[in-house]
C-alpha cells in the first residue's frame, strides 16, 4: 500500500505520516533533508524530527544523494515499512545536484524515475510526505517559481502512483483518495500519542488484496477470445507526433465508386451505402471490394474514480464485462450474429482527472503498446476489420473532456444524459460529471496539448489502449469501425500522432451523441446511417456490419451493363443462374475465411 501525505508548513503532515507507520514496529526512514552548519533554525528542525523516531526505526540520511531514493524504493521488500520525509527536500537535492535552477526541465526525468519507483515499490507499506505548494503565495523569484512548478508536478506524479492521498491542514487529515484503505474518514486524535490513534491501528491492517486476474475465456458463439491487460503488451514501444503511416489506395477507392455506375442494377444504385463501397475499395486496394469476413471486436474496460465516474461504478463495469465474456451482452450477441470474434481488454484504471493526471507516462506507453500489438496480432491472424467497443465506468466523461480540450467546446454541450443501472436518467450525476470536466480542464489550462500528455492528463487506460489500436490498425492497413465516445476520442488523439489514421476509420452512425458528433465532424468521418441506437459502444457498428457486407456483395457480384460474351450467352444458363454463380465466385475469391451462402428465395 502506497500513501502520500501532503500539507503546508507546520501543518502536522510529518506527525500524521509517522502515525500511519507507527504500528509497524521496524520502519525504514528515508530522510531527504540536507543539513546546514550555518542555519541553526534548520538544524533544530532536523533534530526535532530525529528525537521523535523510535529506536526500532532505521534512518537513512540521503542528503545530497537524490538518485538513491528511487534505487532504495525499487529494492524494497514486501515485509518492509518505509517512510519518506520529505519530497520537497528530495527535489531540492535534485535541483542542486543537476543544476536545475538554471535548467528546470532537467528535473523532469528524475521526477518520472521516482514516480515509477513508487509505483513499482514492493514494500508492504510506503508512506511519503510532501509539501503542498498550491496554497501559498507565488514565489517572487524565477528560481522559486520554477521550483514550485516542479514541486507541484512531483506531487501529481507521486499521487498518481499511490493508492491513497491525504491532505493535512492544522493537524486535521482529509483523505482526497483511498481513506477507506486505512479505515478512517480523516480526523486525527490529537489527545492520543503517536501510534495509538485510529490511523496507526489501520496501518497495521493488511493491504487490500490485488484485483483478480481475469481468466481466459472462449466465446463459443463468436469465436475464441481472451481477457488481456497491459501486462500482455511486452516491452513498451515509442510513440511521438509525426508518425509516418500508410494511406488507403485513393485510386482504387475512386474506381470502386465509379464501377458502381456501370452495374446492371434494377434501381438507381446503393444510395447512402455508396461511400461504404468506396471506403472498402480504398482499404482493400481493389475496385471490386469483397465483404468483410473476419471481423474482430475489441471490448475495452477501463474504470475511473472521481467525478468522471458519477452515476456509474466499477461494480457495474464488472457486470458489463462479465456479460461480454458470457456472451449475454448486446455487443457479444451482435458479434455472434456478424460472425465476429471477441477480445476483452482490461485497461489500466484512471484516477480523478479533476484532481491530478489520470495516468503516468509509463502507463500511457504500456497502454499504447498493448493497443498497437492487439491490432498487429489481429492483422497477422487474418482479421480484415476491427470494431471498437467499451464498457468502463466514466468513459463518456473522459471522452467529452478530451474533445472539449482539443476543440474548445463547452463540456455541458458535449456530455449526453446519464442513465443509471436501473434505466433512469440521473441529472445529479450529469451535473457532477460536467463539473469534474470543467475542473479538469481548468487544472490543465496551461499544459501542452501533445497527444501523449493528453492521454496522461485526461484519457485513462481505455482511451490510451484505443489510441494504440487506431495507430496499429493504420500501420497494418486494417480498417476500423467506430461509433462511440471512447473510440472517437481515441481517433482524435491518434490523429495528432499520425494524421493518416482518420482515413482508416468507418463510422456508421453518431447516434446523436454530442461528443461523437463534434469529434466526427472535426475528423471528417461522415456517418452513412441515422439509426440513433444507444445499445452501448460498438453495437451500432456491429448492427451495420451485415448491411455493409450486403452492399459489398451486391457491388462485387452484380455484372456490368454490357452484353454477355458469346461463350456465356450460349452456355444454357439463365440470367438468374449467372448472377448466383457470380455471387458464389466473389465469396470464394475472398482473401479471408469462407462466407456462408444462402440461396435466394427466388429460386423456389
Amino acid at each position: 500500500m502506497r500513501l502520500l501525505v501532503l500539507g503546508g508548513i507546520r501543518s502536522g503532515k510529518s506527525e500524521v505520516a509517522e502515525a500511519l507507520v507507527a504500528g509497524a514496529g521496524a520502519v525504514r526512514y528515508f530522510a531527504t533533508a540536507q543539513e546546514s552548519s550555518s542555519d541553526d533554525g534548520w538544524a533544530a528542525r532536523i533534530a526535532a524530527h530525529r528525537a521523535r523516531r523510535p529506536d526500532t526505526w532505521v534512518t537513512e540520511e540521503l542528503g545530497g544523494s537524490s538518485e538513491r531514493l528511487a534505487e532504495l524504493l525499487s529494492a524494497a521488500k514486501p515485509e518492509e515499512t518505509i517512510l519518506v520525509d520529505d519530497l520537497g527536500g528530495w527535489l531540492g537535492s535534485v535541483y542542486d545536484t543537476i543544476g536545475a535552477w538554471s535548467n528546470p526541465s532537467a528535473a523532469d526525468d528524475r521526477i518520472g524515475v521516482l514516480a515509477d519507483a513508487v509505483r513499482s515499490c514492493a514494500a508492504g507499506l510506503l508512506v511519503l510526505v510532501g509539501p503542498e505548494v498550491g496554497l501559498g503565495v507565488l514565489p517572487a523569484t524565477e528560481a522559486g517559481r520554477t521550483f514550485a512548478d516542479a514541486n507541484g508536478l512531483l506531487n501529481q506524479r507521486i499521487a498518481a502512483a499511490c493508492d491513497g492521498v491525504a491532505m493535512v491542514v492544522a493537524g486535521e487529515v482529509s483523505w482526497l483518495r483511498g481513506g477507506e484503505l486505512v479505515g478512517q474518514a480523516g480526523r486525527r486524535e490529537a489527545s492520543l500519542p503517536v501510534g495509538a490513534g485510529p490511523i496507526a491501528r489501520a496501518a497495521q491492517a493488511p493491504a487490500a488484496a490485488p484485483a483478480p486476474v481475469a481468466e481466459p475465456f472462449v466465446f463459443e458463439a463468436a469465436g475464441a477470445g481472451s481477457v488481456l491487460s497491459t501486462a500482455d503488451g511486452g516491452d513498451a514501444l515509442s510513440f511521438s507526433p509525426g508518425m509516418e503511416l500508410p494511406l488507403p489506395d485513393e485510386s482504387t477507392a475512386h474506381e470502386a465508386a465509379e464501377r458502381l455506375l456501370t452495374l446492371r442494377l434494377s434501381g438507381a444504385g446503393l444510395g447512402g451505402l455508396t461511400p461504404v463501397v468506396r471506403f472498402a475499395g480504398g482499404v482493400q486496394g481493389r475496385p471490386d471490394p469483397r465483404p468483410f469476413q473476419q471481423p474482430r471486436v475489441l471490448v475495452l474496460r477501463g474504470d475511473r474514480t472521481g467525478g468522471f465516474a458519477a452515476g456509474d461504478s466499477a461494480e457495474a463495469a464488472d457486470r458489463r464485462l462479465d456479460d461480454v465474456v458470457e456472451g449475454t451482452a448486446t455487443i457479444a450477441m451482435l458479434a455472434a450474429t456478424a460472425g465476429a470474434t471477441v477480445q476483452a481488454i482490461d485497461c489500466p484504471d484512471a484516477g480523478p482527472a479533476e484532481l491530478h493526471d489520470t495516468l503516468d507516462d509509463s502507463t500511457v506507453d504500456a497502454s499504447l503498446t498493448l493497443g498497437w500489438r492487439l491490432a498487429d496480432a489481429a492483422a497477422n491472424e487474418g482479421v480484415d476489420l476491427l470494431v471498437l467497443g467499451s464498457c468502463g465506468s466514466g468513459s463518456d466523461a473522459a471522452a467529452a473532456a478530451i474533445v472539449a480540450v482539443l476543440t474548445g467546446a463547452e463540456p455541458a454541450a458535449l456530455l449526453g444524459r446519464v442513465v443509471d443501472a436501473s434505466g433512469f436518467v440521473d441529472d445529479a450525476a450529469w451535473v457532477r460529471k460536467v463539473g469534474a470536466i470543467r475542473d479538469a480542464r481548468h487544472r490543465i489550462r496551461n499544459r501542452s496539448r501533445d497527444p501523449h500528455v493528453m492521454l496522461s492528463m485526461l484519457g485513462g487506460g481505455d482511451i490510451a489502449v484505443a489510441t494504440g489500436i487506431v495507430l496499429g490498425a493504420a500501420s497494418r492497413r486494417l480498417p476500423l469501425m467506430i461509433d462511440g465516445p471512447v473510440a472517437i476520442a481515441a481517433a482524435l488523439v491518434a490523429r495528432d500522432y499520425g494524421a493518416q489514421t482518420r482515413h482508416w476509420l468507418l463510422m456508421p452512425d453518431h447516434g446523436e451523441n454530442p461528443t461523437v458528433k463534434l469529434a466526427a465532424d472535426v475528423l471528417g468521418a461522415n456517418p452513412f446511417l441515422q439509426l440513433r441506437l444507444d445499445l452501448g459502444e460498438g453495437c451500432t457498428a456491429l448492427t451495420a456490419l451485415p448491411l455493409i457486407n450486403t452492399a459489398l456483395t451486391i457491388a462485387a457480384a452484380t455484372p456490368p451493363r454490357t452484353a454477355a460474351p458469346a461463350d456465356e450467352a450460349d452456355d444454357g444458363r439463365s440470367e438468374q443462374e449467372r448472377i448466383e454463380d457470380e455471387i458464389q465466385r466473389v465469396v470464394a475469391d475472398s482473401p479471408t475465411a469462407e462466407m456462408p451462402y444462402v440461396k435466394p428465395s427466388w429460386e423456389d
